[in-house]
């Protein structure tokens, strides 16, 4: 929220001091484009001498405009240790969630392994 806001009086518009407490409410403009619009992200990191690398790009189709951005960009080489690591992690807790869902249909389980001895 701004600093001053605007007051229209009759046909006159006065600026005023804005109220710190006041609460904005955000209005969301009707969509006058088209009924389709999606959102493409892709990024990839790669370690060479010890450097990150980082290229990402991006393309969006909203509103009947298509818009694309993309960077390159080098950062420093643990970075690349902390994502991969990170990524393994996810995988591995959505796979053992995946595995835990499916349990049910495993046949029970009738004792410990050192009971059959």
């Amino acid at each position: 929220m701004s600093k001053y806001s605007l007051k229209e009086t009759s046909n006159k518009t006065a600026v005023r001091k804005a109220d710190p407490d006041a609460v904005e409410v955000a209005t969301l403009a009707p969509r006058s484009g088209g009924f389709f619009s999606f959102r493409y992200s892709y990024t990839e990191f790669s370690s060479q001498g010890g450097r990150t690398r980082v290229k990402a790009k991006q393309a969006r189709l909203e509103d009947g405009k298509l818009s694309t951005e993309a960077f390159e960009g080098e950062i420093d080489g643990n970075a690349y240790d902390e994502v991969m690591r990170d990524a393994q992690q996810q995988v591995l807790g959505q796979t053992a969630w995946l595995l835990r869902s499916l349990s049910w249909l495993l046949p029970p389980v009738r004792g410990t392994w050192s009971d059959r001895e």
